[in-house]
């Protein structure tokens, strides 16, 4: 493995996305190609239906390509079964769904301690309650997702997302459901967790504000990549 390939923790070849329907298969991304840096900020940005989602899931290993394949962290997910890839995603990856995908049966702090049990770490109670505290839901500890209002759910989706500090965040319209005040506080936390700690942020998102704060935006049109833009100083982008 090259010096460059071991700095770029996502590497993007050929990418090509298709599903069956009554009416023939239908492409959802077509040859996608690009590269991010271990620790470099990314927005994923285009119009309703353009496959920036399903790019976002084929970058995490949520689901599988056509055609192509991404390397994460060096490791093709195309070589790797569901199992060597939910280890993967275990290991390495954080998650932030705009559906918040928590577990009903469980609390609010049980929820983000969950991904640390899992990957065995000891201390998982109290960073679960630490990152409460920083989304400004340490009083809601103990409360079940039907008791909290869908601002609250997705803050608790992003604490959890925080657990482990992953080295790569992944984040589908992280404030879509936030008021004003809400969604600048996550969207700070989520660029903290980028510079303190070298997290790799790819993120989807409709708020140009928002994908301007990232080293670079990602443009997807038509399920074609149609323009990479740098938004600050840097060399070696693709």
């Amino acid at each position: 493995m090259s010096v460059l390939s071991q700095l770029n923790i996502i590497q993007v070849k050929g990418l090509t996305k298709s599903v069956s329907t009554f009416e023939g298969d239908l492409t959802i991304l077509s040859d996608i190609n690009f590269s991010v840096k271990s620790g470099e900020s990314v927005a994923i940005v285009g119009a309703s239906g353009s496959g920036k989602s399903t790019l976002l899931s084929l970058l995490a290993g949520l689901d599988v390509a056509s055609s192509g394949d991404v390397y994460l962290d060096g490791e093709s997910l195309k070589a790797l079964d569901e199992e060597a890839r939910a280890r993967i995603r275990a290991e390495k990856v954080g998650f932030v769904f705009q559906s918040f995908m928590l577990v009903q049966s469980l609390t609010a702090l049980e929820n983000v301690m969950l991904p640390a049990e899992l990957a065995g770490e000891k201390n998982a109670k109290q960073q679960a309650i630490e990152l409460l505290e920083k989304v400004g839901l340490s009083h809601r500890l103990s409360h079940y997702p039907s008791q909290l209002s869908g601002g609250e759910q997705q803050r608790v989706a992003i604490a959890r997302a925080f657990v482990g500090t992953p080295k790569i965040l992944f984040a589908d319209e992280p404030s879509a459901n936030l008021d004003s005040k809400n969604g600048h506080l996550i969207e700070n936390l989520l660029f903290e967790l980028n510079q303190a700690q070298g997290t790799t942020l790819i993120l989807v998102t409709h708020d140009e504000q928002l994908a301007a704060k990232c080293d670079r935006t990602i443009h997807i049109d038509g399920g074609k990549l149609v323009e990479i833009k740098v938004s600050k100083e840097m060399t070696n982008v693709v």
